[in-house]
């Protein structure tokens, strides 16, 4: 039994009920949504707060997506802003700059459907469900532009809720709880897990971690999570990584952590970005526990290299030479209006402040390898002591740091 529900048993059973509500009142909660939504915005005290927030997401999560929109456009006329008072603020504002002025300013230019996400939020497990929430806003909003409000609004409450200093940095291993390594396997986005053998060749084996972002009011769902091999070379492709039947490297031999998947596991919160954060705690706290490592580097997708390929109609029998300049012109140059980068992982790594180390050919030859990059895989160097300074300079002149080896490789494939 959840904590909510021990405290409703309290109310309904005991002097917590006497105090706070008459029982009849927990007996006859709103089961029109309309009308659950009016309860829970006119009430201010906490306890009743929570029994009929808790109604209206029960309430909530029985729509199907057609009641579900109409219930959103029902939000939009009856708790938007109302103009007239916003205006009234303002110009009260402009009047007198008071602190009571900013507050009734701030709070007319909010739609009152805002606050409702904010007390729906507090109910048992109300975190992970607004984030389930906007997962199903986002699978319908294409359809009904409408919902983009809500999408808009709940990110930016998470923002909030979601700061990089309230997560919780725990490694996974084999002695983790099976509910969660089952979410590992469910979750994982990059290389497929196979089997709990596969699973268990990525997290038991001494040179082989696991590390994930939790949220206190989500202890039990990882919010994103890296796969780290520890070896004594930087890959040249993903099989010597993977591989079960891999040979183990020595304790002593270790100079290298390798970071071979990222994976992120609530669509509700995309948008919001968790992983340059884990990335750079992991490679801090693997420092602090192996002195001896040297190197952090990456053995990363190009999930989009065929498909630009394809769009420049080079992607007919293309290998060899031909191939990896091609793959280096992808990586380093842009065809985008923000002069960034053209693939996704690479903006990713060079904006945490990597270093394009090595491209790699015939590095991924399973059926998604070939599909999305003709095999090849990239390598990103993370030198601790120039992750800020490189990040700096990548925003300030969107220019890919890289390094000697792919200059050479430049001059030699001769790329301008």
């Amino acid at each position: 039994m959840s904590i909510f529900q021990n405290l409703i048993t309290s109310i309904k059973g005991g002097t917590l009920g006497n105090r706070y509500f008459r029982t009849k009142d927990l007996d006859n909660l709103p089961q029109d949504i309309n009308k659950a939504v009016e309860s829970v915005m006119s009430k201010s005290g906490e306890v009743s707060s929570l029994v009929y927030a808790e109604n209206l997401f029960n309430l909530i999560e029985a729509l199907n997506d057609e009641q579900l929109i109409d219930f959103f456009n029902t939000l939009l006329e009856k708790y938007d802003i109302d103009p007239n008072s916003l205006s009234k603020a303002s110009i009260e504002y402009s009047k007198n700059k008071t602190q009571k002025n900013l507050e009734i300013i701030t709070r007319s230019s909010e739609p009152q459907w805002v606050e409702l996400f904010r007390r729906l939020n507090t109910v048992s497990e109300g975190t992970l469900k607004l984030v389930k929430l906007r997962e199903r806003i986002r699978s319908l909003e294409k359809d009904n532009p409408d919902l983009t409000f809500f999408d808009a609004a709940l990110l930016n409450l998470f923002k909030h809720w979601f700061n990089p200093s309230f997560l919780v940095l725990k490694r996974i291993d084999w002695s983790t709880p099976a509910s969660i390594l089952e979410k590992i396997i469910a979750y994982e986005a990059v290389h497929e897990i196979n089997s709990w053998s596969d699973l268990r060749a990525r997290l038991e084996p001494e040179d082989r971690r696991c590390f994930a972002f939790f949220h206190p009011l989500i202890p039990n769902e990882p919010l994103i999570f890296v796969e780290v091999a520890l070896t004594d070379n930087t890959p040249k492709t993903i099989g010597e990584v993977i591989r079960i039947d891999r040979n183990i490297t020595p304790h002593a031999d270790i100079n290298t952590a390798v970071f071979y998947s990222i994976s992120s596991c609530q669509d509700g919160l995309s948008g919001i970005s968790f992983g340059n954060f884990l990335i750079k705690e992991v490679a801090h706290k693997l420092k602090r526990n192996n002195e001896a490592l040297e190197k952090f580097v990456t053995i990363s997708p190009v999930p989009n290299l065929s498909k630009w390929l394809k769009e420049k109609s080079m992607d007919e029998d293309i290998d060899g030479d031909r191939l990896l300049k091609q793959a280096i012109i992808y990586l380093s140059d842009s065809d985008r209006e923000d002069e960034f980068p053209n693939d996704p992982v690479a903006r990713f790594h060079l904006g945490n402040g990597a270093t394009l180390e090595r491209v790699n050919l015939d590095a991924d030859l399973s059926l998604k390898g070939i599909h999305q990059s003709k095999g090849i895989m990239v390598n990103y160097l993370y030198n601790l002591d120039s992750l800020e300074r490189n990040h700096e300079l990548f925003f300030k002149t969107k220019i890919v740091q890289q390094s000697d080896s792919i200059k050479s490789l430049r001059k030699k494939l001769q790329i301008q």
